[in-house]
C-alpha cells in the first residue's frame, strides 16, 4: 500500500511530463508550419517585388539601350558611309583595271603571236642562211664582207693603206689573200678569211649532244688544218718587208670560242705555225694599232715638213729683215731730205709769202701755217 502511494505520484508526474512534451511538440509543429507559411509568403512577396523591380529596370535599360543603339547605328552609319563611297570608287577602279588588264592581255597575246611568227621566220631564215653558208663561194663572200666591215670599224677604210684580193705569183702557184694591210714604213700584213665552217654548221643541226660534240671537234680539226695550210703558203715570203706571220680571220667570236673549247692548244699551235688566229674583236684591235702607227708616221712626217718649213721661213725672214732695214734707212734719208726742204721753204719762201698779209693783199682771214719738220726716226730691227 505504501509502495503504491509512493509510485502513484511519480507516475502522475511522468504522465504530466509526457503530456507537456506532446503539447510542446505539437506547438513546435504548429510554429514551424506558421513560420514556413510566413516565410513562403514573404518569399513570394519578395520575388514579386524583385520581378517588378527587374521588369522596371529592364524596361529602363531597354529604353536607354534602344536610344544608345540608335545613336551607335547613326555613328556607325556615318563611319561606314565614307567606306562605302571608297568601296564604290575602288570597285570602279577595279573595273577599269580589269578592262585595262583585258586590253593588255589581248595586246600581250598579239605580241606573243607576233613573236612566235617572228621566231618561225627567223628559224626559216636561219635555215636558209645555214644552207647558203654551206656554199664555199657564199661563205667566202660573207667572210670578205665581215672583213671589210671590221676594217671600216677600225677606221682604216678612208686611209687607203690596204687592198683586198691582191694577187701575187709564187714559183708554182698564184696566191690570193683576202686582205693586205699596209703598215707604216712600207711593211704589210696578210689576212686570210677563208675559214672552213662546215663542222660548226653541222653542229648547229645536230639532233643530240654527242653528235653536236663530235661536229664541234670536227670544226676544231678543220680550223687547225686550215692554219697548217695557210702556214705552208708562207705569205710573208711573197710580200716585201712583211712580218713573218699571217692572220687567220674567223668571222665570228662563236667560231673561235667553239674551236678553242674543243682544242685549247689551238692558239699555241697557230703561233708555232706563224699564224695568228683573230676574231672581229682582236682584228679591230690589231688594225687600230696599225692605224696608230700610221698616225705616228704622219706625225713624224709632219714634224719633218714643219722643220723644213721652219728653216725656209727663217731664211726668208732673214732676207726680209735686211730689206726692211734698207727701207728704214731710206725712210731716214727721206726724213732728212724732207726736213731740209721744209727748213728751206720756211726760211726762204714762207717768210716772203706772209708779208702779203701785212700789205692787206691776201684774202681776209687766210693765214699760212708754219711748216714743222719731222722729228721721229724709223725704228731699227734688232
Amino acid at each position: 500500500m505504501v509502495a503504491m502511494q509512493t509510485i502513484l505520484p511519480v507516475l502522475c508526474f511522468a504522465a504530466g511530463l509526457a503530456l507537456a512534451w506532446l503539447m510542446l511538440r505539437r506547438r513546435a509543429h504548429e510554429t514551424e508550419a506558421a513560420f514556413k507559411a510566413l516565410s513562403a509568403d514573404a518569399l513570394a512577396r519578395n520575388n514579386q517585388a524583385f520581378l517588378d523591380l527587374a521588369r522596371a529596370t529592364l524596361a529602363q535599360t531597354q529604353e536607354a539601350a534602344r536610344g544608345d543603339l540608335e545613336k551607335r547605328q547613326q555613328a556607325i552609319g556615318e563611319l561606314v558611309a565614307p567606306l562605302g563611297t571608297s568601296l564604290e570608287t575602288m570597285d570602279g577602279k577595279i573595273q577599269e583595271l580589269e578592262q585595262a588588264r583585258a586590253g593588255a592581255y589581248s595586246e600581250l597575246r598579239e605580241q606573243v603571236r607576233s613573236l612566235v611568227e617572228t621566231q618561225s621566220q627567223l628559224r626559216s631564215e636561219t635555215g636558209k642562211l645555214v644552207t647558203a653558208l654551206r656554199s664555199p663561194s657564199v661563205r667566202g663572200h660573207w667572210g670578205e664582207m665581215q672583213l671589210r666591215r671590221v676594217v671600216e670599224l677600225a677606221g682604216m677604210l678612208d686611209r687607203c693603206d690596204f687592198s683586198t684580193q691582191e694577187s701575187v705569183t709564187s714559183e708554182d702557184r698564184r696566191l690570193r689573200p683576202d686582205l693586205v694591210v699596209r703598215l707604216a714604213g712600207g711593211k704589210s700584213v696578210v689576212v686570210d678569211a677563208k675559214t672552213p665552217l662546215d663542222g660548226y654548221l653541222a653542229a648547229l643541226e645536230a639532233p643530240d649532244e654527242p653528235t653536236r660534240a663530235a661536229r664541234m671537234a670536227d670544226h676544231a680539226r678543220q680550223v687547225r688544218a686550215h692554219a697548217t695550210a695557210l702556214s705552208r703558203k708562207a705569205y710573208w715570203e711573197q710580200f716585201d718587208h712583211a712580218p713573218e706571220f699571217a692572220v687567220l680571220f674567223l668571222p665570228g667570236e662563236c667560231f673561235f670560242s667553239a674551236a678553242l673549247e674543243n682544242d685549247p692548244s689551238l692558239i699555241e699551235f697557230g703561233a708555232e705555225q706563224n699564224i695568228i688566229l683573230a676574231t672581229p674583236t682582236t682584228l679591230i684591235a690589231l688594225l687600230r694599232a696599225v692605224a696608230y702607227g700610221w698616225r705616228q708616221e704622219d706625225l713624224a712626217k709632219n714634224a719633218a715638213d714643219i722643220s723644213a718649213l721652219g728653216k725656209e721661213l727663217f731664211e726668208r725672214l732673214s732676207v726680209m729683215g735686211e730689206h726692211w732695214n734698207k727701207v728704214g734707212k731710206g725712210l731716214e734719208r727721206a726724213v732728212e731730205a724732207f726736213n731740209g726742204a721744209t727748213g728751206s721753204l720756211e726760211s726762204r719762201v714762207m717768210v716772203t709769202a706772209r708779208k702779203f698779209a701785212e700789205l692787206k693783199t691776201a684774202p681776209l682771214g687766210a693765214e699760212i701755217a708754219a711748216l714743222e719738220p719731222v722729228e721721229k726716226r724709223p725704228r731699227e730691227l734688232l
